[in-house]
């Protein structure tokens, strides 16, 4: 039987585990990547953990999130980030240098290596052949220390793409029909592999938009091969010496298989508010707009703002519209100025951001009240945006350039009638390239660690109580994000501050439950969470598992659970449970009282959990997915016990 690509980089990477379906496998990872909003806790961890140096082949830190420096805590964060580089010999992107997943993309990613980054479109790599994951920062500061990299081995599910895009369709339609297909929930444990004719028609920045928001699925991963068009890249770059050729064999097996016939393809759109809410634009045009932002991880590459300057040639936005364009790196950037697409833009009245995450996070950028915002980004979550009325659709390049000039959601076809020809844009064979915005950890003598007074130790927990016995304090429905959970934007700058970024976990859901909880926390009255459906999917942003264990919270109890969030409620000794029947969640209510009298015993043994409900008078069992190791890693309070006891 043949290999999958997923077979052949797992099988040169596994150390820990085997090779078969369903098993916990632990991976040696080539490469890290970190941004400030999550990088700052994980180089504290790090610390914590004592590693006296990176052992991986390549990392790097990325500053992108929050460039703007609202107060004085993001600069004292940027300055800490850089001293910690130095000093454990980690490569430091500078401020300004662009945005993690494009420039690692442009710089760093290889085929056939393995990268793991504390942010959840880590598998933008995968455009480039690269096994790109996601995770909180406590995973990548285990790897970085030379901790393997725990996952499910995946279900590997192919995606056969035929023929080639008709004009005015592009990459971001067909990750929009994949995820129509799958939709955002149940693909937890699986990964995407692409292959089929249609993949040699998709440049490798087209392909990264693809796996960029294969994220969306669930699936831990997504990855193109890697072939001529992949070479042709790296050539580019400047990197030929580091190709190498990755194919799956012609009789792999997979899990299932999907077949998309590019041909067949026309615009797509994500509508409010979660990116699997896929409809066809001709099904919502005609609808006002206030707002188009075209930037992000997703769609900042050349080749897209360039067929955006070229459809707006000689246009100016509409009188109605905020137009604003965020290049992806310093590199698009300057390349976009030498070749006059960024003069086309400027003249269009587009205003040019920072290339940074910026308004894809919300913390500039947010749209007005109740206004409709066209983004190229790749999450549309109710308040994502800093603006919680808003209406944020997901969409192409050449969707929102179509919307910029005539002031409402356009089917980018409908330009032919206005006289608008369709732009070809060739990619070129010499990028721009200047890497003096990276400091290098053999530049200059090691620096000592800056804190500034915002930067606190990492929280450590508790080893897992005999007997839980707490409060339901928050039940919730189905969908529920990291971002309900931990609100980003403005409040990102508390990042490296457990106590205070504490005070707004849930901020948007219920603002009294961090108060609530610690009020029990300090009468030894365990908090408990309940929740609905794919709870905790969205961003890698491991706060959102590590601030509710500061305040107190023991478990979590949900119809089903996304992996990063899963792994990272693991990683800070919180229980990630879900429910064997719906039922017994229907009879949950908040305040109720729960009680797990046998919690250890039943974990060791491998038997379903039983909860006592003290108010109804009922009692159920639900059930985990742990492997052995993780169950060591939730009886000692998480994997900062865990990894400090096996060093």
């Amino acid at each position: 039987m043949g290999e999958n690509i997923f077979d052949k980089i797992i099988e040169k990477h596994i150390i820990d585990g085997r090779m078969e379906n369903l098993g916990e496998i632990g991976l040696k990872i080539d490469q890290t990547l970190t941004q400030d909003a999550t990088g700052t806790m994980a180089y504290l961890q790090f610390e914590t953990l004592g590693f006296s140096e990176v052992k991986t082949e390549l990392s790097v830190s990325y500053v992108d999130h929050n460039t703007i420096q609202v107060g004085f805590e993001n600069f004292d964060d940027h300055k800490y980030l850089k001293s910690v580089a130095s000093k454990y010999g980690i490569i430091y992107s500078r401020a300004g240098n662009g945005i993690c997943h494009q420039v690692h993309l442009e710089r760093f990613a290889r085929p056939g290596k393995t990268l793991l980054g504390s942010d959840s479109h880590t598998p933008t790599a995968g455009g480039i052949g690269s096994m790109a994951m996601g995770a909180g920062g406590l995973d990548v500061a285990v790897a970085m220390g030379g901790g393997p990299f725990y996952i499910t081995y995946p279900k590997v599910i192919k995606v056969n793409l035929k023929g080639k895009l008709k004009p005015w369709v592009s990459a971001k339609d067909i990750v929009l029909k994949v995820l129509e297909i799958l939709t955002t929930k149940g693909n937890v444990g699986c990964a995407l592999e692409y292959g089929g004719e249609g993949v040699r028609n998709l440049t490798v920045p087209e392909r990264a938009t693809i796996t960029n928001m294969g994220a969306e699925t669930g699936v831990t991963t997504s990855i193109f091969p890697s072939d001529e068009v992949t070479k042709e890249f790296m050539i580019a770059e400047g990197r030929e010496d580091q190709w190498v050729e990755l194919k799956a064999d012609p009789d792999a097996e997979y899990e299932r298989e999907i077949e998309i016939d590019l041909s067949e393809l026309e615009p797509m759109v994500a509508c409010p508010h979660n990116p699997g809410n896929v409809k066809k634009v001709k099904n919502v045009e005609g609808i006002k707009v206030d707002q188009v932002v075209i930037g992000s991880c997703t769609n900042s590459s050349f080749r897209d703002l360039s067929i955006v300057a070229e459809i707006l040639k000689g246009k100016i936005t509409h009188k109605a519209i905020e137009f604003g364009i965020a290049p992806g790196s310093r590199q698009v950037l300057e390349m976009i100025a030498k070749s006059g697409a960024l003069e086309s833009l400027v003249k269009s009245g587009a205003r040019i951001l920072e290339s940074a995450c910026g308004f894809c996070i919300g913390n500039s950028f947010a749209p007005g009240t109740n206004s409709v915002s066209l983004r190229t980004s790749n999450r549309n979550f109710l308040g994502r945006s800093g603006t919680k009325s808003a209406q944020l659709f997901l969409v192409s390049p050449e969707t929102a350039a179509a919307s910029v000039i005539t002031g409402k959601i356009t089917d980018p076809r409908d330009l032919e009638s206005m006289g608008i020809k369709y732009p070809e844009i060739k990619l070129p064979k010499k990028f721009f390239i200047d890497d003096s915005m990276f400091i290098f950890p053999s530049q200059g003598k090691k620096e000592e660690i800056f804190r500034g007074p915002n930067i606190k130790s990492a929280p450590k927990n508790t080893p897992l109580p005999s007997v839980i016995k707490g409060e339901v304090m928050l039940k919730v429905g189905d969908l529920i994000t990291t971002d309900h959970i931990m609100p980003a934007g403005a409040r990102l700058k508390y990042r490296s501050n457990v106590p205070k970024y504490a005070e707004f976990v849930f901020e948007n859901v219920d603002s009294t439950f961090p108060e609530r909880c610690l009020a029990n926390k300090q009468e030894d009255i365990h908090n408990i969470i309940v929740a609905g459906l794919s709870y905790g999917q969205g961003s890698s942003r491991e706060h959102a598992a590590l601030c509710p264990m500061y305040l107190g919270v023991k478990a979590v109890i949900a119809k089903s659970i996304e992996r990063i969030h899963h792994a990272n409620l693991l990683n800070f000794g919180i229980l990630p449970l879900v429910f064997k029947n719906e039922e017994d969640y229907n009879e949950i209510e908040q305040g109720d009282t729960l009680e797990m009298p046998n919690i250890i015993e039943e974990l060791k043994a491998g038997k379903d959990i039983t909860v006592k409900n003290l108010t109804k008078n009922r009692e159920f069992t639900i059930k985990y997915a742990l492997s052995t190791r993780q169950k060591d890693v939730i009886l000692s309070g998480g994997l900062l016990p865990y990894t400090a006891k096996r060093r």
